[in-house]
């Protein structure tokens, strides 16, 4: 049976089924964390901070009060490890108890870039470990007596050698193989920097040893998908479903999750297609049919690849909110900024922010902020100070001592700006 939803119940659900209704409600703690991802089941990796904190940290500071990033490191690099990054639809966060299930990445690469008698190598960075098997070797050696370590240690293997999507020093394109294929683990960061080590250092000996099918991981990626986004499908655009398998396969499978109760079919008013969501939350979307208030509304500020934004379709379609991440993007094309922040209030999409930190001098820059046709901040019931609490709480997550303005931002920094900066300053 498909459960019937307006748009309206649908946008109350995601943003309430995402931890975002209210913003930074979950308690200023370090397991915190652990609950979002047990949410969400997956969080994407991104070095750039720009905004003064990485994709991941954008993403818990969005759900978590008072949320210090060394949070997150203590449970992926601590001594009671309970999170770790592979590859799946990216560089992915994920729970170190699903590690059976992602193993199949690890054997994918393992068999990528190792010889393999039946299959030609199709591109010059396959068979990497094979064709450069000695400085794999002194890595592992290396590791093995002195790890973690960066690739730094590794600098006399400097010869350039084909690799993803340009020529890379030996000693870096090896490690990032051998990290693909599940030999080595990051045991910890400095900055970007990654140390590695052995993953039998890094990985509880058990879950080393436990493997399943390809079909069972494959349906358990699939249903990782529908977690991360809340109201997916199994044609969602390929950011979504990649690596999930063909159509073909992600239809059978999405039957199969729903035979089993791990999905709910949903079909939401004026948009194609069918969708799902996750069966335990079958109760969140009772409320938001309900129409159940969780208190006054808040703003928070989105990150570029949290997961609610990994369906862009989606989210154009339901909120009526067009957004691409123009990092990527050559300056004169940019119709907003370099990384921009979506502005979420309540259950609709309002805005944009692009906020830069100026570490040396730790100070937040304000260089645009840009508001829907439809939306006046002024008149919005609650706006006003929600944005205001929502632009302290970020000050203070990314430390600034002050914020700053851009001259082309004049009307936003009269309604919010002056009481930002005294906040900011008598924090510090």
């Amino acid at each position: 049976m498909t459960i019937q939803l307006s748009r309206a119940a649908a946008r109350r659900f995601l943003v309430a089924r995402h931890g975002l209704a209210p913003p930074r409600a979950l308690t200023a703690r370090p397991e915190s964390v652990l609950r979002v991802i047990e949410r969400l089941g997956v969080l994407q990796f991104d070095p750039l901070e720009v905004p003064g904190a990485r994709n991941h940290d954008l993403v818990l500071h969005a759900r978590i009060d008072g949320y210090r990033r060394e949070w997150c490191d203590l449970w992926l690099y601590g001594p009671d490890r309970r999170l770790f990054e592979i590859y799946n639809k990216s560089l992915n966060i994920v729970p170190i108890a699903e590690l059976p299930h992602y193993r199949l990445t690890w054997a994918r690469n393992a068999e990528r870039y190792t010889d393999r008698p039946d299959a030609a190598a199709s591109h010059g960075s396959d068979r990497i470990l094979s064709a450069h098997a000695a400085v794999a070797d002194d890595i592992l050696a290396t590791l093995a007596a002195q790890g973690p370590l960066s690739t730094a240690a590794f600098a006399h293997h400097d010869q350039a050698i084909e690799w993803w999507w340009a020529p890379t020093r030996a000693a870096r394109a090896v490690l990032e193989a051998l990290f693909v294929s599940g030999r080595v683990g990051i045991a910890r960061r400095e900055g970007n920097r990654r140390l590695y080590d052995l993953i039998e250092r890094l990985m509880p000996a058990d879950l080393l040893a436990r493997t399943e099918s390809e079909e069972d991981a494959q349906r358990h990626r699939l249903l990782s998908r529908f977690r991360a986004v809340g109201l997916a499908s199994p044609s969602a655009q390929a950011e979504v479903v990649y690596g999930t398998g063909d159509a073909a396969e992600r239809r059978r499978r999405t039957a199969e999750l729903v035979e089993s109760g791990q999905l709910v079919e949903v079909a939401v008013e004026s948009l194609k297609g069918t969708r799902f969501i996750i069966g335990d939350e079958l109760p969140l979307l009772d409320a938001a049919v309900a129409g159940a208030e969780s208190g006054a509304p808040g703003v928070a500020f989105i990150a570029p690849l949290d997961p609610f934004m990994w369906d862009r379709r989606l989210v154009r379609q339901l909120f009526e909110f067009d957004y691409v991440w123009e990092v990527y993007v050559p300056e004169h094309k940019r119709r907003w900024g370099y990384y921009v922040l979506p502005i979420l209030f309540g259950d609709r999409l309002v805005g944009r922010l692009e906020p830069r930190l100026d570490r040396a001098t730790r100070t937040l820059r304000i260089l645009g902020i840009w508001w829907e046709d439809d939306f006046a901040p002024r008149r919005a019931d609650g706006f006003v100070p929600a944005m205001r609490a929502a632009l302290r709480a970020y000050a203070e997550f990314v430390g600034a001592l002050s914020v700053e303005w851009a001259p082309r931002t004049g009307a936003a920094a009269r309604l919010f700006g002056r009481i930002i900066g005294r906040a900011a300053s008598r924090r510090h």
